[in-house]
Formats: structure tokens, sequence, C-alpha cells
């Protein structure tokens, strides 16, 4: 998929080729950096990419799925960064690497995350841990030598897949809703002015699985407050064990929120969406180059266009995929 040439004021802090379009730039990445969470069992840790040169560098804040850590989703986050993001990666409370067991599967990773009673709370720790990461951004500018005074903190998005897009929709003003059936308060972050969900959990109630009903009482959410512009992406082929319909129940973040208004559907993803938790990872399924590839451009093309209003970005890569003769996916808009 191409990409787009950029303006030349707003977007001067990335690199372009002869052919005017933006070229990846080298990439710096810390970790862990320590963050301050009073009353979190371990400290917040983060890791931090960012392009080594450029100024008013726009942040992604990305929220890992179940499991994964700071150390995940590298196609992803290097490509960003390489492309002119500041991001910054936390560890959650139910990454394996936190476990007595790290090389544990993933299903048994999650029936150890169940059984710990602390598990039925964890989704809130995690929207706490990203509000956390937002407090202390200038302790995150510090721990990059030369990122001082580069961050655009005007300029700020969250990303999330799986768990993650739960996560991140809560910063967005998705809720949940209690058993009473009353709305659960609002975590919305009005510093966050762009979202992507990935594979988000869609409707609760009756769409849910007896087995997420059960344990995931969380994803009972309303998505009627979700206003801030986000981008959905949902793979055509992911069939979840939390729901009783099929692929679609990962499009209702688009179709009952106000605030979305992209919807990106791939063609036979499931959910790891072609490979975008890491290189070679097991837990993909449907391992496919040309599809990460796609999620990169378009992610990244959104997020420039959502934050620059002026910047053809999104559009042009929307144009790339149409006129693809064998297009990775479709895009639907409001």
């Amino acid at each position: 998929m191409e990409q787009t040439a950029l303006n030349s004021v707003e977007t001067s802090t990335l690199r372009k080729g002869e052919d005017g379009r933006s070229t990846p730039t080298p990439v710096i990445s810390v970790s862990p950096v320590v963050l301050s969470a009073p009353g979190r069992r371990v400290a917040l840790e983060v890791r931090v990419s960012a392009p080594v040169t450029g100024s008013q560098l726009p942040i992604i804040v990305f929220a890992h799925g179940f499991g994964s850590s700071m150390d995940g989703y590298a196609p992803l986050a290097n490509f960003w960064a390489a492309h002119g993001f500041v991001v910054i990666q936390p560890t959650f409370l139910d990454s394996k690497t936190l476990s007595p067991n790290p090389s544990a599967k993933h299903s048994e990773a999650l029936a150890t995350y169940l059984a710990d009673p602390a598990s039925a709370s964890i989704w809130r720790v995690r929207v706490e841990d990203m509000k956390h990461i937002l407090d202390q951004l200038d302790v995150i500018e510090t721990a990059i030598p030369g990122l001082t005074g580069r961050l655009d903190r005007s300029r700020i998005a969250a990303v999330g897949h799986s768990f993650g897009a739960h996560t991140v929709s809560m910063l967005l003003g998705s809720r949940v809703i209690g058993a009473d059936g009353s709305l659960d308060e609002d975590m919305s972050d009005a510093r966050i002015k762009v979202g992507v969900l990935l594979c988000a959990s869609g409707r609760g109630g009756e769409d849910l699985s007896p087995f997420a009903a059960e344990h995931l009482s969380y994803l009972n959410q309303n998505y009627a407050g979700l206003t801030t512009p986000t981008l959905v992406v949902a793979g055509d082929q992911d069939y979840s064990q939390l729901t009783v319909r099929g692929p679609e129940w990962f499009t209702d973040a688009y179709t009952l929120s106000p605030g979305a208004d992209w919807l990106v559907t791939l063609f036979g993803a499931e959910h790891m969406l072609g490979g975008i938790s890491g290189y070679q990872v097991t837990e993909t399924t449907d391992e496919n180059p040309d599809r990460v590839a796609a999620v990169q451009q378009l992610t990244w093309a959104y997020l420039r266009s959502a934050l620059y209003s002026e910047d053809p970005a999104w559009t042009v890569a929307c144009e790339a995929l149409q006129n693809n003769p064998n297009p990775q996916g479709r895009v639907d808009g409001k």
C-alpha cells in the first residue's frame, strides 16, 4: 500500500524520499522505564520508542492484549515510531511476564488469571495505568536521550488490541454496564484526541458466551459515550469463545458508538490480524505479512489525518486499498 506525501509544516518531523512519500527514520527504544503507580502490586514499566530525529512528535499510548507485555507488538510499534510517532507501551498486570510461569500457553495463562480474585479489577487498573502514563510524560521524555522537548502533548492517540482495545475504549468514552443495569463510572480522558480499536469486544448481555458472561462481566459495555474520533479494525474470520455471534461482533464498537467514524474489515483475518502481536509468535493462527502491512499502513494513515486535519494520508491509504486488485480488506465510513 502506498504512503502519502505529508504536509511540510505540521509533518516536518518525517523524512521524505525523492518521490515525496514518507520514509522510515531510525528508531531508538528504551525499556524498562519505571513510572509511579501508587498501590499497584508491582511497578508500572513501559517501553518508549521514538524516531531519532524530528520535533513536535505526536504520541501513541498502546494497550496490549491479554498476557502480552511492553515487548509485544513490535511490528506495529516499530512502524509507528519509524514514521514519526513516540510510542509508549506499558506492561499490564495480566502479562505472562509477571506470572510464575511466563512460558505458559495462552489457555493456561488465562485459567491462572481467572483463578486470581484480583483479576476482576484488572480491567480498571489497566485504564489507570494508561492515565499514569499521561501524567508522567516528563519522566518519559527524560528516559530517552535527546527526547526532551520534542513531544507534542496536544496530539495524543490511544491504540489497543483485544483486551487492550477494551482498555482504550474506556479512555475514549465507553462504559461498563453494572449487574443492576446502571453505567459504571466514566473513565474517559480528554487528553486523548483519537483512538484505534483492534479487535474490540462487542455488545454484552445475550451476545456474550456463557464463559464470558460468567468470568468477564466487564465485557458488558455501553458504547454510546464513545465520542472520540476512532478507527475500528476487525477480521472477518475472527471467531471468538467470548460471544455467541460471529466475527461481526468485533464491529460493534463502530456501529454502536457515535465517535467511531471508520471501520476496516480485513479479509481472512483472525484475532491476531496476520501477526501484529510480534514477529513469528506462536499465537498467530493467520500469519500473513501483507495483512500486517495493511494494519500498519491504515492505522498510521488514520492517525496522521485525525491528528493533522490537512494531512491526506487516510484518503490516500483508502484509495490505495480500494484500487488494489487483491485488497486486504475494505473500509466503511459514516
